[in-house]
Formats: C-alpha cells, structure tokens, sequence
C-alpha cells in the first residue's frame, strides 16, 4: 500500500502464549509469541511499538511465592505477636484475604481498623448516602461493630455478594486471632485499640504512617514492609514487600515482581534483533481506570509498572486536535485545515505545559496510560492473553 494514508492510528492486541510456568525463559516466550502471532495475522512489527507483559507472569516465572505461614513469621518478629491494629485495607477476596490470614495467624490479636462508606480503592461497605442517612460524619466518627451493624446492618458487595466486615472477622478468628473491627478514617483512631499498627494502604501509606508516628505509636510498618526479604527461603519484593500480591492458593501468595528490568531489555533486544525495529517494553499490573457502576479504581497494585524500557518515561506532549480546529483554525476547513493543524502538530515545542492548544490532553505518565490500555485489553480471566502489543500509540495526525 505505497503512499496510502494510513486510516488507523493505535491498535491494541492481546497476544496468546503458553501458560507460564516458573523457571520459563520468558524473554524468549514472549519474543517468539509476538512475532508468531505478527506473521500468523499479517501485522508487521514498527519502531515504538510497545510489548507489556503482566506482572503475573513474571512473578510466576521468578517464583517469587510466598506461603501465609512466612507472613505470619514476619509480623510476629516484627510486630511482636500480640495486639496488632491492622489499618485501612482493601476488601477483596483475592488482594488482602490472603495476607490477613498470615497477619492474623502472627497475632493473639488483630484489631481491624477498616475505612467507610469505601475503601482505598472505591470498594463500598455501605454507600455514602446511607452514612448521610444516618447522620455520621465519615471523617470524624469512629464506630464499633455493634454500632455499624445498628446503623447498616449486613451490607454484601453489589458484584461479589460477600460481607466483607463478617467475611474478615471469620477469618481472623479462623486463624486463632481474637478480631475485633473498627470504623473510622483518620489513622490516629487505632492508637486507641493497639499500639502496634500495620498500614494496609496502598497509594496513602507514607502518610499514614507518617501521622501514627508522629502521633507515638510503637511500632508503624506498612505492607511493604511485610516479605520485604526472605523469609525460611521465601520469594519476597525488596521495595513493595506485600503490596501487589494475589492469592495463589489457599496458603500460598504470589508477590509482585522483582529485578525484571532486565527481562524488558532482553524483550527489547530480541525484538530489534529478529526485525531491526525498536521497540518499547514494559510490565504491567493495574490500570488506572473507574468503573462507573462498582465505583472500584482498579489501582490495587503499588505502581501501574514496575518495570519498562526507556522511552516509556515521561507524560504525553500532544495538542488537542479540536481546540486547533475551533479555536486557531477556525475558518478553514477540508485540506487547507488539515494542512494548518498538521503544521502545528509538527512545529509543537518538546514541552506544551501552559499551552491553551494542550488543554484537555491527558496529563499522566506514558506508562499509567498505556499500562490501563493494556490492563482492559488482557482482562483478567480466561482471555490467555498475558502479552499485549499497542501499536501506533505514539503516532500523530502527520503520521502516514
């Protein structure tokens, strides 16, 4: 098709691969399944065409495992194993239930401090209009069990029906832990019930612990503190400790991805050398996206991603094709206003912060961006696609 305008701009493929197994050579895996997938449905391979891979499958590939009997022995040894207040986590089956059953087996006692109508991520409890309802300031007042159930009695997940205030005391209490829970959304409400705190949170956890030191707690860590080294032999994440973990099995989690760096210039390097194109890399986890009926930011991992090539560093410097056609441009059209806005695109200066014409563009990291296009592309279930390729994410209006 020489000297065709090209009619597509970004395009993005989830791309099939083998089930990944710990010990893979994953560079290899996923060079060869992109450029079998390329020839199989007739793509060709670009410069600044991008290759994310989920975090998942890198994490399975590292073995970077841990068991809840490793958790447990590092919050007993640095939490001392009596009464721990536990704060602010995510309520989900798959994220926190897991690293709770470890919590709570390292403890006689986990006072459960979880914040109301939602959590962290956009998970309701109960919905804002029955707190209004009852008359109860979120940002003030601290209620018990026994008064949260008088005010809202059992409140299940829109999507998932589960309890999650029942469905976390059970499991404490399962793992030998007397529970007690809280409600309330100002960290210092837990100095009240323990000295001893675990910070939960995930995006607000510098914070958090922050203000519970400040205000003399004993002892204040966070999840990344948590199987931030070995544990018994253990997989473990030096930076993030817990935070991104899933639910493997019943007593095994796996963790987020450690020291993939080079595994994304490895991908990068295979790829120029089968085609002579450079590409970009990156691993993924959670985007960064609302879901308009659950409410839920997706956003439970520490980083959208850990790891990526560098020319994925940086924000969008783009203008905004409409506000050129209303504004600047306003009396030209067809080839002439094509011409005008094409010329802009191609004088645009390295950086646009400030200009008007700039208004309404994106203002995020490349790879919070890409990384959320590539986390609705690959779903989350029985898709088999870990690998995505966006192409033409990088083009303009002047691209053919």
């Amino acid at each position: 098709m020489e000297g065709k305008e090209r009619r597509v701009g970004t395009v993005s493929r989830g791309i099939r691969c083998p089930i990944i197994r710990e010990g893979d050579d994953l560079a290899a895996i996923v060079t060869d399944s992109v450029l079998e997938a390329a020839e199989a449905e007739g793509f060709a391979i670009r410069d600044r065409d991008v290759i994310a891979v989920t975090e998942s499958i890198v994490a399975r590939a590292q073995g970077n495992y841990c068991t809840v009997d490793d958790i447990a022995e590092d919050v007993r040894t640095k939490l001392g194993g009596e009464t721990i207040g536990v704060i602010f986590p995510i309520t989900s089956r798959n994220r926190f239930s897991i690293c709770l059953r470890g919590i709570a087996k390292g403890a006689k006692k986990v006072v459960l401090m979880l914040s109301y109508p939602s959590d962290e991520v956009g998970n309701e409890l109960i919905s804002l209009d029955k707190v209004e309802a009852a008359g109860v300031n979120p940002y003030s007042d601290v209620l018990t069990l026994e008064r949260y159930r008088e005010l809202f009695g059992s409140n299940k997940h829109e999507f998932t029906g589960v309890d999650y205030v029942e469905y976390y005391c059970d499991l404490i209490r399962d793992c030998g832990a007397e529970p007690e829970i809280i409600f309330a959304n100002q960290a210092k409400a837990i100095l009240d019930y323990a000295d001893c705190i675990l910070a939960c949170d995930i995006h607000t956890r510098a914070r958090t612990k922050r203000i519970l030191k400040a205000a003399g707690a004993k002892v204040v860590l966070g999840l990344d503190e948590i199987m931030n080294a070995p544990v018994n032999g253990s997989g473990y994440n030096a930076d993030y400790g817990l935070l991104g973990s899933n639910k493997s099995t019943e007593d095994r989690i796996k963790l987020f991805p450690t020291n993939a760096q080079p595994l994304v210039e490895e991908i990068q390097a295979r790829i120029l050398k089968a085609t002579g194109k450079h590409v970009e890399v990156m691993v993924y986890g959670d985007g960064a996206f609302k879901d308009p009926q659950g409410k839920i930011w997706e956003l439970a991992d520490p980083v959208v991603s850990p790891f990526h090539t560098e020319g994925l560093k940086g924000t969008p410097n783009e203008l905004k094709l409409k506000y050129l056609a209303d504004n600047d441009f306003k009396d030209l059209s067809g080839e002439e206003l094509k011409k005008a806005i094409s010329e802009s695109i191609k004088k645009k200066d390295g950086d646009l912060k400030g200009n008007m014409a700039s208004q309404g563009t994106t203002p995020r990291q490349l790879t919070d961006l890409i990384g959320s296009l590539c986390d609705l592309t690959s779903g989350s279930g029985d898709k088999g696609t870990p690998v995505v390729l966006v192409q033409g994410y990088f083009d303009n209006y002047t691209n053919d």
